[in-house]
């Protein structure tokens, strides 16, 4: 089955505005939601958005990441179902 870009929702998101990584938390076709770690978002010369892979994180997405994990986990939590 090919992937469908309909069935696929973003249901949180988190940016970094200081290195343009965003965090979130997306669901296909009504399965377990599940976290994702990347695109990075960054702005090129004449002022458009542009995506690009995470990639490596460097210490300040590291940091950023640590500090918003707590956040992070508990809405993953609220919305997997109870096991």
């Amino acid at each position: 089955m090919a992937f469908d870009a309909e069935k696929d929702k973003v249901l949180h998101e988190w940016k970094c505005e200081e290195t343009g990584l965003v965090i979130s938390i997306n669901q296909y076709a009504g399965g377990e939601p599940k976290l994702q770690i990347g695109p990075r978002v960054y702005t090129k010369k004449d002022g458009s958005e542009s995506q690009r892979r995470a990639g490596r994180l460097s210490i300040e997405d590291l940091l950023w990441f640590y500090e918003i994990i707590d956040e992070v986990k508990d809405e993953l939590a609220g919305l997997a179902k109870p096991v």
